[in-house]
């Protein structure tokens, strides 16, 4: 099938379909619908096939974006997956949630919308995933697939005799072992939950991520030898003397998992939670797990706040509407993004744009510029919170934003549930940490050297544990790049991508 060219003249974007509100709100299933292949290949016209393409400045795994891109629109889809896998463990993740840097540095975005890189991404890898057995009936449901398969389980034809340990089955730790494995290394991956996943399974909502996605993937890498042991807090079920003694090297991508709370009058109030406490209680909920009534967040009849205006705020909003909450509103304390490009955010930079997702659509009043002062209530539970407007003047002499309370502005939100979504501070520094005495930098991450190394011979740190907060998209690099040192580390070499 010859491509045209010219595509990108003659086809306008589409833009993802959802699901109506009026039905989504009432389940958990996911809320986009998946394009069929004959509009994905339309799509994958309007790639250019730029002679720069700055797609690949903006993707932190180095996908290859314009060749596959041509191989869709020529309807080569095994050829366009081949070359999505070289770069990528987890496209059918990154298609779903990642927010699509290479989109904001696209040629065609400077006077078009840009091509619609990761709606292109799921397709190719779903459409893989549809032509093969034994897939859930509700994934990959795509017009014009064929009926053979061509994902597999692809074990290592060798073995290298090499033990690693991975703690911590988020983005970063199952790309760090998928790459680790396919290296011939025997990798076993330690997650305290009980079952595996990281963030992936228990913070990020099923209406967003439906956990059938996450088991088919982890069902090939147990194929190709990858041992999972979960319910296991490596630190304090399983010392870290064992550990060094019972692998030759070890990957720690805990995550950072320390929430940065809001130290104010009334925090002590009952019916004020962390909100990554409150999705992971929800995704157990949602996956038939009981939970104890003196334990239970339930946002039903009640009126959330949420404080914090990303996207694990914006996951709590769309939580709390499926829960029954009567009333949601989310609060942020710096301005309201613009709704395009500044000059402060020039192509190709990714731009601080104003983001509404699809749980903002679902129901719920936002609001910015606003700083939480205090919390009160009655009998022990919060019941109100005191706050006040913010302005922004100016910046100080190292470029952060100077905030100034507006005199006179001061109000009150009354909410019976109140849901903090305010980042994420580092890693969880005892047990484990502690007892490798591994050294942290100056924000409290786990300090490496350029080849992933901690302070601590053969122990090694990726993702969020080692970089900070971030993107399910850069832990999947991180991972990837810090199995190529732990490989080059165990052998002297390594034949896997630097990316």
């Amino acid at each position: 099938m010859a491509v045209d060219i010219k595509g990108f003249l003659k086809v306008k974007r589409k833009y993802p379909e959802y699901r109506p509100v009026c039905e989504r709100v009432k389940d958990y299933q996911p809320v986009f619908v998946l394009r069929d292949n004959p509009q994905s290949q339309e799509q994958a016209v309007r790639c250019m096939d730029c002679g720069t393409p700055f797609c690949h400045s903006g993707c932190p795994i180095g996908n290859y974006i314009p060749e596959w891109n041509e191989l869709v629109a020529a309807g080569k889809w095994q050829k366009a997956f081949e070359l999505l896998n070289a770069t990528n463990n987890m496209p059918e993740i990154t298609g779903r949630l990642c927010p699509a840097l290479c989109e904001y540095a696209c040629v065609l975005g400077i006077n078009d919308d840009p091509v619609t890189i990761r709606e292109n991404e799921l397709a190719i890898i779903e459409n893989g995933f549809s032509r093969g057995s034994g897939i859930p009936p509700q994934i990959g449901k795509m017009k014009g697939a064929g009926k053979e398969g061509f994902i597999r389980p692809q074990p290592p034809k060798k073995r290298s005799g090499k033990k690693i340990a991975v703690i911590g089955s988020g983005p970063a730790g199952l790309s760090c072992a998928a790459q680790l494995n396919q290296a011939g290394h025997k990798v076993t991956v330690f997650e305290k939950y009980d079952q595996p996943g990281g963030i992936l399974r228990y913070g990020i909502p099923d209406f967003k991520l439906e956990k059938s996605v996450l088991e088919r993937r982890i069902g090939i890498w147990k194929k190709e030898g990858i041992v999972f042991k979960c319910g296991i807090d490596v630190g304090a079920d399983y010392p870290a003397r064992k550990l060094l003694k019972d692998f030759d090297a070890v990957c720690l991508a805990g995550g950072s998992r320390v929430s940065r709370d809001l130290k104010i009058e009334g925090r002590e109030l009952s019916g004020i939670h962390f909100a990554m406490d409150y999705l992971i209680q929800s995704n157990k909920r949602v996956s038939g797990e009981k939970i104890s009534l003196d334990e239970l967040i339930d946002a039903k009849g009640k009126r959330v706040l949420v404080i914090g205006g990303g996207d694990t705020g914006a996951d709590c909003v769309g939580t709390a509407n499926r829960q029954g909450a009567c009333c949601v509103v989310q609060i942020e304390v710096m301005p309201k993004p613009p709704e395009c490009r500044s000059q402060e955010m020039p192509w190709p930079k990714y731009p601080m744009i104003l983001k509404t997702s699809t749980s903002h659509e679902e129901g719920g009043e936002r609001q910015w510029a606003v700083l939480t002062k205090k919390f009160s209530g009655e009998g022990g539970r919060v019941r109100k919170v005191s706050c006040v407007r913010v302005e922004f003047p100016g910046k100080d002499s190292q470029g952060c934003p100077l905030m100034k309370e507006v005199s006179g502005s001061e109000f009150e939100i009354e909410a019976d549930l109140i849901l903090l979504a305010v980042g994420f501070l580092h890693p969880e520094h005892k047990s484990l940490l502690k007892d490798l005495k591994i050294e942290f930098d100056s924000r409290g991450n786990v300090k490496t050297n350029d080849n992933f190394m901690t302070s601590r011979k053969g122990v090694f740190s990726a993702g969020d544990m080692r970089r900070g907060q971030s993107l399910i998209v850069w832990a999947i690099s991180e991972g990837r790049r810090s199995a190529r040192a732990i490989d080059i580390y165990l052998t002297g070499k390594s034949s896997l991508p630097t990316l």
